[in-house]
Formats: structure tokens, sequence, C-alpha cells
């Protein structure tokens, strides 16, 4: 007969090992399948009518010369000359300006949630990363954060055939051009060094601290093109990932990403050159985007339709310390979606 002593009835043997171990895999198991699905899908269809800045539009204008102008909406250079001529064998033409509302840009917190269709669920089970804060490792109280965003080809004008027979319309249907999910390079700073590996010019304190001039140019204007490499007032643009060392307010950062989306489809060729001379008889390479082409206006979760020196819409890089104010919120308030007014020269022939 075996005697079993005090100390080895407390002795753990192998399977009661196994048995706790198994039980603390799946408990972090459910632990993280919850975290993971914690982000909820939220959004609405903008409304042509009460969510769309219409004045935006303007100004247009005849050469360089405004014929159409409420508000005292901003505009950039425009061809000098009101004559233009196109093709092979030349027409001749007027030159027309105007901002074109073309494309739609969100920036969202679960993987593959299309805020801009209603908060359409589409994962397809491709796994992606959630967005995400994070507090810095010096433990200075400062904090980054990650987001997913997503590129619409969005002509509205002419899909609601608000002008008829206009040749200077893009011509197309709304459709969702570029999901980040499905993008290793937006999810890692290094990968993305392949589209931009520029960047590593203007990592240095003499560019960074030339961004803040950028900042005060495009809250009193539009940004200063030759400093591609500055978001204005959100700091740099690169790199082109979704990856925002300092979160400063979640419409701060949605404005950064939306603007470093457009950059990134700029540098794949996406995203073209429609504007200056060039584009008077149709769009060209512009794999440095011009980031003075674009007016954006907030359309989710509350549109900025509400005039701010009789305007609504905000060029890159313009502070969103005012206009930015109360437009975010808990849970329904934590996504946003941003229509974007790019600028269109077009000669118009006869």
């Amino acid at each position: 007969m075996t005697r079993t002593t005090p100390n080895a009835r407390l002795r753990p043997s192998w399977d009661h090992i196994a048995a706790i171990l198994l039980i603390c895999w799946l408990a972090m198991t459910n632990q993280h399948s919850h975290a993971a699905g914690i982000a909820t899908c939220t959004g609405k269809f903008p409304n042509p009518v009460t969510d769309i800045c219409w004045s935006c539009i303007l100004p247009i204008s005849l050469g360089s010369i405004p014929i159409a102008n409420f508000g005292g909406q901003e505009d950039i250079a425009n061809p000098g000359s009101p004559v233009c001529s196109c093709g092979v064998n030349p027409v001749i033409g007027l030159s027309i300006g105007f901002w074109e509302p073309a494309r739609h840009v969100e920036v969202v917190r679960k993987p593959f949630c299309l805020t801009s269709l209603g908060g359409i669920d589409l994962n397809p089970g491709l796994p992606a990363p959630e967005a995400a804060r994070f507090t810095h490792a010096e433990g200075d109280g400062d904090g980054g954060s990650f987001y997913q965003a997503h590129f619409y080809v969005n002509p509205m004008l002419y899909w609601l055939e608000v002008v008829t027979d206009f040749p200077c319309l893009e011509k197309g249907s709304f459709d969702l051009a570029y999901l980040t999910e499905v993008d290793p390079l937006w999810n890692d700073d290094e990968l993305t060094l392949i589209l931009n590996p520029d960047a590593v010019l203007f990592a240095n304190p003499i560019a960074i601290a030339a961004c803040a001039a950028d900042c005060v140019a495009a809250s009193l204007g539009f940004g200063i093109k030759e400093l591609f490499w500055c978001a204005g007032c959100q700091g740099g643009i690169y790199p082109l990932d979704g990856q925002v060392p300092y979160h400063l307010g979640g419409v701060r950062t949605a404005v950064l990403l939306a603007q470093r989306l457009t950059a990134k489809m700029h540098r794949e060729l996406i995203a073209w050159g429609w504007h200056g001379t060039p584009g008077l008889c149709g769009p060209y390479f512009e794999p440095v985007m011009d980031k003075t082409a674009y007016k954006t206006q907030l359309t989710y979760p509350i549109p900025n339709t509400e005039k701010d020196g009789g305007r609504c819409c905000q060029p890159f890089g313009r502070s969103t310390v005012i206009w930015g104010a109360g437009k975010e919120y808990p849970v329904r308030g934590e996504d946003f979606a941003f229509m974007l007014f790019r600028k269109r020269n077009c000669c118009v022939g006869f």
C-alpha cells in the first residue's frame, strides 16, 4: 500500500497544469475576439440637397477673370487667356475654371466599414487592423492613432445631371476606388517608403519647421504648393499611411489622413491633375499632389454646411480649431467623411 503524504497531495499534476493553461488560453481568446469587434460601423449617404455645400463650386472663371462668385469663395490661379484650343485639329474654345465635386474620402475605425454608404459592413473575412489610439513609450502623455480610409469616385454634378451637355464634367457614377484594408503599406511606416522614398529627405528639423509657414498660409488661403511634404496645420504628410504620431482630436486626424490618402492616390497614379493650363484639354499625370487644387467639406458625422466668413469648404492644411469644433461625438460620431472639390480648368470648344 502506497502512502500519500500531504505535500504530495498539494503537488499539481501535469493534467492540472494543462487544464489551467487551456482555460487561460480560452479566456484570452474570448477577450481578444470581443476587443477586435468593439468598433461600431455607422454612417449615412450624403444628401445632395442638405449635406453638400454647393457654393464650394465657385468661383467660376473665364480665363483669369471670375464671372461668378458669392461669399468670397477662395480660388487659385487660372490660365491667363480666355481663349484656348485643343486637339490635333485645333478647335477654338473658352477657358473655363471651377471647383468640381468629384471625389469622396472617409476615415473609419472598423475595417471595411463603408460610412459613406450608410454604414455598410463590407467585411469579406480578411484580416485588417482596427483603429487604435496608443501612448508613446516615453510616457509623456502624448499618444498617436491609426485609422483605415477609403477613396471614392463621386462625380456628383454628372450623375445628378445638374448641368447637361457640359463637356467639362467627369463622366461616371459613384464608385469605391480604394480600400486601405487590402493595402499592406497602409499599416507600415517602413514598407510605405516604397511609394515615398523622398520622405527621408524631409525627416529633419528644418523641413519640419517649414510646415509652420504652410499652416499660416493654409489658414489665410491655400497652402504653399512647393512645401509638398507638409500638411499645413495637421503636420507632415509623410509617411503616406494611417499611422499618426500625435492624435489631437478625431476631426484633425481625419483631415490629415484624407490628405495623405489623396496624395497616395496621386503617387500611385490613381488620381490625376485637372487644373491649370495643362488641364485645359484633359487630365494629366501628377505623381506629386498639388494640395492647392483641393477643397474639402465634412459630410459625416455632422455636415459642415454652416458658412464661416461666407465659406464652408476648407483647403488642405487649414486648422480645424474653428470649423471642426463640435463635429465629433462618441460611438456614432467617430468616423468621418469628406467631399473633395478639385480645381478644374477646361477648354469648352465650339
